[in-house]
């Protein structure tokens, strides 16, 4: 028999970290209930049947016995039964305050607008080369509150703005917001609200990792908190950044040190060489081998959906970046690849569109003058996005992706790219990016 210790728990939101709060905190003998305002929620079938639920709605009444509420991050804080128990004092906070609460090993937190997910990812496989028992998840893969069944000597933790904003002194080992651009306004109100959320990140931090090409990413610490960047110009001496050959060769580097030619990674475009520089950054924090680490980045492939080569054509290459779900990803693959073609004339033929989630398109505007040669435009904020990059290159409708990627062939030529960087969400005519990454794989193989 479990001895119950503490007040009620009560776990707002099931889904995947919900789930993994509940029986976690039901292992460790607490007195926990669920509730959830669908009436079947993903994950029901998966706690113990004596955890008392209430499904269907969100039950304010059982919210205002909790001693402490643990929230989903799909959930607003802002939703009236939450801030009704807020307004009685009862604690709100996210399932990555309860990690930091379970264990005294060091975590590294990564979060950004994009690529958090491919940074966490090959972090994760260097510090697993490095032969540390490493734990990677959070906001990718498994929920942080899983991973302490691994009982690692090290959490390498993705965490996004709905899990920052309810995680205080995460004192993380260290700490690195990748980029910030325009994403989830319609839930922090305002780039203000989302920026304070991403730099929670920072709170107890022991040493900082920052991007010296994004002002936004710099946190206010202590003067003594040890500070590396990470950027695509030269570096100075002990930060990581680019060396450029006379002949164009692109060198990862440290100081003046040449490390890794760029062209010997197969993760490509500009965005990803940021990306290892900041992996790099993030290893010599916590004393990771160098040299082990460039082994690691050489053998990389990359993640699905994310900038992820799917096969050439006709002297065409096909990139699906599907999770490119915003404007900040889409730029950082637009400006990636095109900067890599740029030199052999070849120009990009993109796929935008979907649920636009109330960006300000004209942000593409300067890229796609750059790098486009069409636009092909889809989904439920098409006459939007049209208005907002209107004179930047040739903008076709289409009304399925297949439609698009069709159109996409008839235009390309040897040396183009062809890719999906929709900048929206995709909910309006697929079950997720993934799905839509699926579909438009897909759609290529079927090409001619």
């Amino acid at each position: 028999m479990l001895i119950q210790r503490g007040g009620l728990k009560v776990v707002a939101g099931l889904g995947i970290s919900g789930v993994a709060a509940v029986n976690f905190l039901h292992e460790h003998g607490y007195r926990v209930a669920v509730t959830d305002s669908r009436a079947n929620p993903p994950g029901h079938d998966q706690i113990p049947s004596e955890v008392q639920s209430s499904f269907g709605q969100l039950d304010e009444e059982l919210l205002l016995q909790a001693e402490e509420i643990i929230i989903s991050p799909g959930l607003d804080p802002k939703l009236p039964e939450i801030q009704a128990a807020i307004a009685k004092g009862i604690p709100v906070v996210s399932e990555i305050q309860i990690l930091r609460r379970a264990t005294d090993k060091p975590i590294v937190a990564i979060t950004g607008s994009n690529a958090k997910s491919t940074v966490t990812t090959l972090f994760g496989l260097m510090a697993a080369d490095a032969g540390k028992k490493v734990a990677v998840g959070g906001n990718l893969g498994r929920p942080a509150l899983d991973l302490t069944k691994d009982d690692p000597e090290l959490y390498v933790l993705e965490l996004s703005s709905f899990q920052l904003e309810t995680t205080s002194n995460l004192a993380a080992e260290v700490a690195v917001v990748l980029n910030m651009s325009e994403d989830h306004l319609d839930r922090h109100g305002d780039m203000f609200g989302y920026y304070t959320a991403k730099h929670r990140i920072f709170q107890g931090v022991k040493k900082v990792v920052f991007n010296r090409d994004d002002s936004l990413t710099r946190p206010l610490v202590p003067d003594v908190t040890p500070m590396q960047s990470f950027g695509l110009n030269a570096p100075d001496m002990n930060q990581f950044g680019v060396l450029r050959d006379n002949d164009g060769t692109i060198w990862l580097a440290r100081g003046r040190e040449r490390l890794l030619k760029s062209a010997d990674m197969y993760i490509q475009g500009t965005h990803n060489v940021a990306n290892a520089l900041a992996c790099l950054a993030l290893g010599e924090a916590i004393g990771l081998p160098l040299e082990g680490m460039l082994n690691t980045l050489k053998t990389f492939k990359g993640l699905e959906h994310r900038c992820e080569f799917v096969k050439e054509l006709h002297g065409v290459r096909y990139y699906n970046d599907s999770k490119g779900t915003n404007i900040g990803a889409t730029l950082a693959a637009i400006d990636g690849l095109g900067a890599a073609i740029e030199a052999q004339g070849g120009k990009v033929a993109i796929i935008l569109g979907g649920q636009g989630k109330g960006q300000d398109f004209t942000a593409l505007r300067d890229s796609l003058a750059k790098y486009a040669k069409i636009a092909v435009l889809i989904g439920e904020d098409r006459p939007i996005i049209e208005k907002a990059i209107a004179g930047t290159a040739e903008l076709l409708p289409a009304e399925s992706l297949k439609e698009a990627v069709e159109i996409c062939q008839k235009h390309a030529q040897a040396n183009d790219v062809v890719l999906l960087s929709p900048a929206c969400a995709s909910f309006d005519m697929f079950k997720g990016y993934s799905e839509r990454g699926h579909q438009f794989v897909a759609c290529v193989n079927e090409l001619i």
